[in-house]
């Protein structure tokens, strides 16, 4: 899973969904935009997108992009989420789905389909979440509106700072609104799975520490040098004051709140069905995710033909590895012997870091083009590191999780490597900050079924580059791939065909070699975040059998790196717009390939 911030995730889940943004932007071997005449109806559909835009940077606290900060940042403060907030965006979105379908499609430019595609999917995944009023559950098992409004980093100039005083100093309103919001969803039985709020309230404890051991002054603590002395002083002086002043009082009222009212109020139910319109809300939630339109039974079957099939995978794996023994027994095993456990920290974020160069040294073989953008491999914040996935990949940070370490495996960490960090989520993201220029929507837009089909993708692909050196490490990707495939059937059985959470853990520990914590806080978080998990797998299929069909077209003369190098240029868009255009990249290969040929033979 991608992430930019904690924050900016829970923010989107304080606006209008849950779901977790990263930048992505989109880009392709066209010519710009600028260089190609515009028919009517694509003036039409620019003017939509080039005026919503600002509006959005507006309404959710954002800078513009600027010629010095080329990705915009946050502002000063933090976004409204009040109802009547929501209800203004909700307008004016649904306002706009309304003008986009009044454009004829066939009159659209290619790269306007696109555009129009990504445009409308997003503006829907907005006003659909606004419609069932997920912002009154403004959280999720490991995502949370309070956590990630500290940076991971510090802020490279003294004007950022500023920025950052002023948002800290917003956090008792945007607080306020989103427990109102909770408050509302209470009344109505519109709440997170009470099993799955279970120890959250912990990640708020640190933030009502005063003075200098509170989260929010790490970054003041690491001030870069060129910041003069004095600026620096003043502005940690006013870091301090305003931590004590407003940010203990904040998270403490909050705390309280989660503590005394939410947890002990939350429903007891985990389906989705069991909420307000809940079976239609699942079905909408399925579509916000993987940007298809499956049934939660049609998913469930492709779950458990894909598990049938990993599980014969792995078997033959642990005869592979010399193991005498049962499929129960071998588990038993990766989870009890040291060997396969770090001692420190460093052991882990160490093998992570290897793994990622170690992929740097392939990227020839599986690109053309190479970003420059690159990332950092960080501990997860001891903050919210208990409850937190394995890991999470961003633009700037990728996140490993070394909370507890006989939890964490290291023959799983290449696998995890390359799904978050390279090729996987940071080297997507710093792929697509690189782009040609593009609607500024599109540098922002992230769909689940194309990034994380992307990242377990990345997954099956390290086995091809040569990564996985050890059965071992082969298991640990098979079972990272069973985790995927067992989601769609744990997600679907959870969440509309009764599964009991005992059910979920049961299925995840019989099939994986997950740990028992990793087990836990992953089905929690499918109790909390209905549909998100199923994205992974299906992703992943698509991208699967787009290359299959790209290998039998092309043959001996395909090639995995134009493959790879359009699929990332076209950015982040939804599962059947990267079908068709994968597909017409594939028709456009065959025919170059088949001129060429053509053109040796004639001057033979």
């Amino acid at each position: 899973m991608p992430h930019r911030s904690t924050f900016f995730a829970a923010l989107a889940l304080t606006l209008v969904s849950s779901t977790a943004p990263v930048a992505v932007m989109a880009q392709d071997s066209t010519p710009a935009q600028s260089e190609v005449p515009s028919s009517a109806a694509d003036l039409q559909l620019k003017a939509l997108y080039e005026a919503e835009w600002p509006w959005r940077m507006k309404e959710m606290a954002r800078l513009p992009e600027t010629p010095d900060n080329s990705r915009g940042g946050p502002s000063d403060h933090l976004p409204s989420v009040t109802p009547e907030s929501q209800q203004r965006r909700h307008d004016y979105w649904a306002g706009l789905i309304e003008k986009i379908d009044a454009i004829p499609p066939g009159q659209l430019s290619h790269e306007e389909q696109i555009n129009a595609d990504v445009f409308r999917t997003w503006l829907w995944q907005q006003v659909s979440d606004i419609e069932y009023k997920t912002y009154e559950a403004p959280l999720n098992s490991d995502t949370f509106f309070w956590a990630g409004i500290n940076p991971r980093t510090p802020y490279s100039g003294a004007d950022d700072y500023t920025l950052y005083l002023g948002r800290m100093r917003d956090i008792p309103r945007f607080f306020a609104e989103n427990i109102a919001n909770m408050r509302r969803g209470l009344a109505r039985g519109y709440t997170v799975p009470k099993v799955s709020l279970q120890g959250r309230d912990e990640t708020i404890v640190p933030f009502t520490r005063p003075g200098k051991d509170n989260p929010f002054y790490k970054a003041f603590a690491e001030m870069p040098d060129n910041i003069a002395p004095e600026r620096r002083e003043a502005l940690q002086a006013e870091a301090l004051k305003t931590i004590d002043n407003t940010i203990v009082p904040a998270y403490t009222k909050l705390l309280a709140f989660m503590r005394e009212e939410y947890i002990p109020g939350a429903r007891d139910t985990i389906d989705a069905y069991s909420l307000p319109d809940g079976k239609a809300f699942y079905q909408d939630q399925i579509r916000h995710y993987t940007t298809l339109d499956l049934t939660p039974a049609e998913i469930h079957a492709i779950g458990l033909k894909e598990v049938a099939r990993i599980d014969a995978d792995m078997k033959q794996t642990i005869r592979d590895a010399g193991f005498d023994g049962s499929f129960s027994e071998f588990l038993e095993f990766l989870r009890t012997d040291p060997q396969f456990y770090a001692e420190t920290p460093k052991e882990l974020l160490s093998l992570s870091a290897y793994v990622a160069k170690k992929m740097d040294g392939r990227l020839k073989d599986t690109f053309n083009r190479l970003p420059r953008y690159r990332f950092t491999i960080l501990p997860v914040p001891d903050e919210i590191a208990p409850i937190y996935t394995s890991g999470r990949g961003g633009l700037d940070s990728c996140l490993m999780n070394t909370y507890d370490l006989p939890q964490r495996p290291l023959y799983a960490i290449p696998a995890l490597t390359l799904h978050e960090c390279n090729p996987g989520h940071s080297f997507q993201a710093a792929y697509a900050l690189e782009a040609p220029d593009r609607p500024d929507f599109r540098k922002s837009t992230y769909f689940s079924g194309y990034g994380e089909g992307w990242g377990l993708y990345c997954e099956w692909l390290g086995s091809k580059m040569g990564i996985y050196k050890t059965p071992y490490e082969e298991f640990g990707r098979e079972t990272f791939e069973m985790w995927r495939a067992a989601r769609l059937v744990i997600d679907t059985g959870m969440h509309s065909m009764g599964w009991s959470r005992q059910q979920a853990v049961d299925y995840l520990t019989d099939h994986t070699a997950l740990a028992p914590l990793d087990i836990k806080n992953e089905v929690d978080r499918y109790i909390a975040w209905p549909g998100q998990a199923l994205a992974y797998k299906l992703g992943e299929l698509t991208i699967r059998r787009l290359r299959s069909e790209a290998e039998e077209e092309l043959g001996d003369d395909f090639d995995q790196r134009p493959f790879h190098d359009t699929l990332l240029t076209l950015g982040s868009v939804p599962l059947p717009t990267l079908e068709r255009e994968m597909r017409r990249f594939i028709a456009s290969e065959k025919a170059r390939i088949s001129e060429e040929k053509e053109q040796t033979t004639t001057s033979e």
